[in-house]
């Protein structure tokens, strides 16, 4: 998208206005907003900050570079940063993070996200926003861009961390590891009593991204705003490779989870939340990304993935694309379980180039089995 100056000098003149300064001469395009290099935008929470892009594939090898899945290793330690940079066991920003992987769609591409990010952490501080791991919260950040920037597209991924799917999936690892008991039947039921009135924040997370934009200068037509769904890091029952008694899916597979939670998640959880997203976005006129089939076959424990070991190398044709749960703490962080890795985050910024070109429409996002991140397609959503 090309500069606007026609929008940036509106902007700036709307402020002098608001300032008593309308006699002030107008500033170079250079300094007003909506006229620097061009940007794309990612907020939200852990599954678009870049959690777990340490990750090539999962190993049951606990030392040095756990047969090449480990991408913090240096040779003789593990250093985070070089994955997660300055973010290392903070908001977890990955090198591999969907707008990093999303290749040349625009001369900057910028992480605002956060892992564990919530809506409250969206919100401009001025509106009730907070500030979250020492960093002010997203929509603030996100004026500065403007401000700087030619922002085309921004794309938010948030609202499970406000309806508690980390809480989710450690409720159903325990009731599997220890307690010898279903989940889905109970925390369905949490879900439904929270969830219209996280789909409310997450309308206004949206809506304070409008308000920024607006107050940087841009109108409705400068720039897109894509809010996106979450894909499943785990199989239904029937596509799990590890059976359902014994303790291979907790020990081996490290995905412990009874069949019958595991297809509630599948094709009940993943699926309620897209389709509540995909609502938001249809009422605050945004498009939708739908993402709840990004990672089918190649899920934690799915059959069509593979683990990697001395003799199956790390590969995006097979590896499975999401973190599995390493309940023992052996390799990296806990917080890093069931995120897309490397492999899956780079199959999520090949959805969002996809998404980048196609300036109408939702869309849902899906993987070629066989292929990796260039096997991504868009199917009408």
């Amino acid at each position: 998208m090309p500069s606007t100056p026609h929008r940036a000098l509106r902007g700036f003149l709307a402020l002098c206005t608001a300032a008593g300064l309308a006699s002030v001469a107008a500033p170079t395009a250079s300094a007003a907003p909506g006229t620097g290099p061009t940007a794309v935008v990612t907020m939200g929470d852990s599954y678009i900050s870049g959690e777990a892009g340490r990750w090539l594939g999962n190993s049951l090898t606990n030392s040095g570079s756990r047969n090449g899945t480990d991408r913090a290793w240096t040779g003789s330690a593990y250093d985070p940063s070089r994955v997660y940079g300055a973010t290392a066991g903070g908001c977890h920003r990955s090198d591999t993070a969907e707008v990093k992987s999303a290749g040349s769609i625009a001369s900057s591409l910028i992480n605002l996200a956060c892992s564990g990010a919530t809506t409250e952490n969206v919100v401009r501080a001025s509106q009730g926003g907070q500030a979250y791991k020492g960093e002010a919260p997203q929509a603030d950040q996100l004026a500065a861009v403007a401000a700087s920037h030619d922002v085309e597209l921004i794309a938010l991924s948030i609202g499970g961390n406000d309806l508690g799917f980390a809480d989710i999936i450690a409720t159903c690892a325990k009731d599997y590891i220890v307690w010898y008991s279903y989940c889905h039947d109970d925390q369905q039921a949490e879900v439904d009593a929270r969830i219209d009135g996280v789909m409310a924040d997450v309308g206004r997370s949206v809506d304070e991204i409008r308000a920024v934009m607006t107050g940087a200068g841009y109108s409705a037509s400068d720039y897109r705003i894509v809010l996106q769904s979450y894909p499943s890091p785990i199989p239904r029952a029937a596509e799990n490779r590890y059976a359902e008694s014994g303790w291979a899916r907790t020990n081996t597979g490290g995905c412990p989870f009874w069949n019958d939670d595991s297809t509630w998640a599948r094709d009940s959880l993943v699926p309620q939340l897209a389709n509540r997203l995909k609502g938001v976005a249809a009422a605050k006129g945004v498009q939708f990304m739908d993402l709840r089939d990004a990672l089918q076959g190649r899920e934690v424990c799915a059959k069509t993935s593979k683990q990697v070991s001395s003799t199956v190398p790390a590969s995006a044709t097979t590896s499975e694309w999401a973190r599995w749960i390493d309940s023992q703490s052996t390799q990296g962080l806990v917080q890093e379980s069931m995120h897309p890795n490397a492999y899956g985050q780079q199959a999520l910024g090949r959805c969002l180039a996809l998404v980048h070109a196609r300036p109408t429409g939702n869309h849902s996002c899906r993987n070629t089995a066989g292929a990796g991140a260039s096997g991504m397609y868009l199917t009408a959503g």
